[in-house]
């Protein structure tokens, strides 16, 4: 029986990597695709979610927008990484289909409210839809099997010194979900900055030859540009949001620790910040699962196998 996944997302490139997973994927039944601000405005991550789910063929799965800010604070988003549009790159079609009526939160909740089993919320953007969901509606939460984020890091961040760009973007909406009691799966940077591409690899889906296979190819190449800083030290890019669609589909490929994790909301340095009970010293009972390593090279095989599916 395949597993049934919501994915709240901000695409962005890797969140149209994540979609485009998960769509060619069997073993996951996509209920509905929601969006927030995050990489771009909510208005353009509304646009792009539809764009993605039109080059795949899929109007069949029911869109979503929501936040268009994070619950206390000023929206920040990244078009420095993602671009104008927040799809920079190559050329994907016009969405010929129409979002839901309405908002992101009640397409979830209803979904959820008329599943007959446990759903996992997969959210790859700024926590703020889920974090809402959990407040209006908390006679859904045993209707959630688990939430499975990008996002957060133990070490270090990437958008300040301390913090990851999801994190940081909304972080009392983080804290509220990392402290709801659901088990939760965190794919940090700690694991997803080990699962680059290369540009090697990015030819491999060149070479599939498929109209889907040559947006990833082409998402790929203008993702690479950001990373390509020196500050960064990366020989490839980094692929944060199909590590949440890789870990359903194929745990074995990561390695993880479970720890208490709590987010800064205060701090004047570390605003944002996945605070990690790493050496477990206060004796808090672990809330998350957190990916701390990842088998690249079976990654990178995964993601070529299942995008050449849409060439046949």
């Amino acid at each position: 029986m395949s597993r049934s996944i919501i994915i709240d997302c901000d695409p962005g490139h890797d969140d149209a990597i994540a979609l485009i997973l998960a769509l060619a994927s069997p073993e996951l039944k996509v209920e509905a695709v929601t969006t927030s601000a995050g990489n771009q405005t909510s208005e353009k991550t509304l646009r792009n979610a539809l764009r993605i789910l039109t080059l795949l063929k899929r109007q069949d799965i029911p869109v979503a927008g929501g936040a268009q800010k994070p619950l206390l604070r000023e929206l920040i988003i990244a078009d420095n990484v993602h671009g104008e549009s927040g799809l920079d790159g190559p050329a994907l079609p016009e969405p010929d289909f129409a979002p839901q009526a309405e908002n992101a939160v009640e397409l979830i909740a209803r979904v959820l409210r008329a599943s007959p089993r446990p759903i996992t919320l997969v959210a790859t953007g700024p926590l703020t839809n889920i974090a809402l969901l959990l407040a209006s509606h908390t006679e859904l939460t045993p209707k959630i099997e688990r939430i499975v984020i990008m996002g957060g890091s133990v070490m270090l961040g990437n958008w300040t010194p301390a913090a990851e760009f999801n994190i940081y973007v909304d972080p009392e909406a983080a804290e509220r979900v990392f402290q709801s009691g659901i088990p939760l799966t965190m794919a940090g940077l700690d694991v997803t900055h080990k699962a680059q591409v290369m540009s090697e690899d990015i030819e491999r889906f060149r070479q599939l030859g498929n109209p889907v296979a040559d947006v990833v190819a082409g998402l790929l190449d203008f993702f690479m540009l950001y990373h390509r800083q020196e500050r960064w030290g990366f020989k490839g890019a980094p692929l944060h949001d199909p590590c949440t669609i890789a870990w359903l589909l194929a745990p074995e490929l990561f390695q993880s620790i479970d720890r208490w994790v709590g987010i800064e909301t205060q701090g004047k340095y570390t605003q944002g910040m996945t605070v990690t009970d790493f050496y477990q010293l206060t004796g808090k009972t672990a809330n998350t699962q957190i990916l701390m390593d990842i088998n690249r090279q079976s990654f990178i095989d995964l993601l070529v196998d299942r995008v050449a599916r849409y060439g046949k």
